[in-house]
């Protein structure tokens, strides 16, 4: 269970630097349209812009999923703290979503969620380097009591 909580808790933060890259996609791809005569309105094709369907895709599917496996993983993994650094994952993760529907209402919000995602990215990795950092204790320890 061990490596598959590290494994989800470094997928969460890969996908957290997938929405960053997509984002970026997103934006940069509306400015190529503008610079190429195109007009952005309220009537823009969003899903014809592909960072804009990756953001949406791994915001609202697979990085919550992911983080949800992780909390549900890390009951039996039986290392302390796995639940509290996985909780910490999820917990951001919820915030995260209620940032986006926040930020339609008030879009200065989305800094706020730019800022929540640099959090979700550092307690995944945080929580993944930590089990990894346990388990090479408990080798330790084992060739140490086999010795």
């Amino acid at each position: 269970m061990r490596s598959t909580y590290r494994v989800l808790a470094f997928v969460i933060a890969i996908g957290v630097a997938i929405q960053a890259a997509s984002v970026a996609l997103a934006f940069f791809t509306i400015l190529d349209e503008v610079d190429g005569g195109g007009v952005f309105t309220a009537d823009y094709d969003y899903e014809s812009n592909l960072g804009i369907m990756i953001h949406r895709v791994g915001g609202l599917g697979l990085v919550p999923l992911s983080a949800l496996a992780l909390l549900i993983v890390s009951f039996f993994t039986r290392v302390p703290g796995a639940v509290k650094w996985a909780a910490a994952v999820f917990g951001l993760v919820v915030l995260q979503i209620a940032l986006v529907f926040a930020a339609f209402a008030n879009a200065s919000v989305g800094a706020l969620h730019g800022m929540n995602a640099l959090a979700v990215f550092l307690t995944a990795i945080w929580a993944g380097r930590r089990i990894t950092h346990v388990s090479e204790q408990d080798e330790r320890t084992r060739d140490v009591a086999a010795a």
